[in-house]
């Protein structure tokens, strides 16, 4: 009889020491081709870094033809107006837009601003696409930038309104939502307007007896009475 011997079977190594002798994966900029940068733009960044560098800023109107005038040998106008048009459309620009930050010329230097309707816009596009890619509801920030944005236009409700509102009727109800809840801070603005003409107190005697921050109670009194709403009593 043949003496065979059964050979050990070879112990398996754990888990994790497996996982760890595996290849490591490349990473992603290896997995997929980065995204290419219009050369107009780039050359764009290398002319004015303040209006297309680290950070945005509104573009005055007419920009497009000052950059030809002040280029004329570097941009065709055909890829200029592509090349301008991805700049507007990308959510950067667009955020400094909803920002309310005046229009630059291309040396940097503001000159005109931004007109209210293209500021809303600019905040309901920016609206869209975050909360596309988000799991928060984010119609509170965006209400309560709206609100800022309907103040700063000195607009009254119907002529914003006029200006803002299209066929979308989802922005249309946040646009109504943001107008209620300026009503009721308008309300709470005035009442406290009044309190405060009527205790004859300084600011900070006045923040002093309600608890209340003087800086809060300054702004509050400052903005009612800039917007002409105080009603005496």
């Amino acid at each position: 009889m043949t003496d065979t011997t059964i050979p050990t079977p070879r112990a398996k190594r754990p888990r994790s020491q497996q996982q760890r002798s595996r290849p490591a994966a490349p990473p992603p900029q290896q997995q997929q081709r980065t995204r290419e940068v219009h050369p107009v733009l780039e050359k764009l960044f290398e002319l004015y870094p303040k209006m297309f560098g680290a950070q945005f800023l509104p573009l005055k109107l007419g920009a497009f033809q000052d950059l030809l005038a002040e280029n004329p040998d570097t941009f065709r106008r055909d890829e200029l107006k592509v090349a301008l048009g991805l700049h507007a459309r990308s959510t950067r620009y667009l955020e400094c837009v909803a920002a309310g930050l005046p229009r630059h010329n291309l040396q940097g230097e503001p000159v005109e601003p931004v007109a209210p309707e293209h500021v809303h816009h600019a905040i309901m596009e920016v609206f869209r696409r975050r909360q596309a890619r988000s799991k928060e509801d984010l119609r509170p920030k965006a209400r309560a930038r709206l609100v800022a944005a309907i103040e700063a236009s000195g607009l009254s409700r119907e002529e914003y309104a006029e200006r803002a509102r299209t066929q979308d009727e989802a922005a249309n109800a946040l646009l109504d939502e943001a107008f209620a809840e300026l009503a009721v801070q308008t309300a709470k603005r005035e009442a406290l307007m009044r309190a405060f003409e009527a205790s004859g107190k300084t600011v900070e005697q006045f923040a002093e007896m309600y608890g209340m921050n003087p800086a809060d109670v300054a702004q509050a009194v400052e903005r009612t009475r800039r917007a002409g709403t105080a009603q005496p009593q």
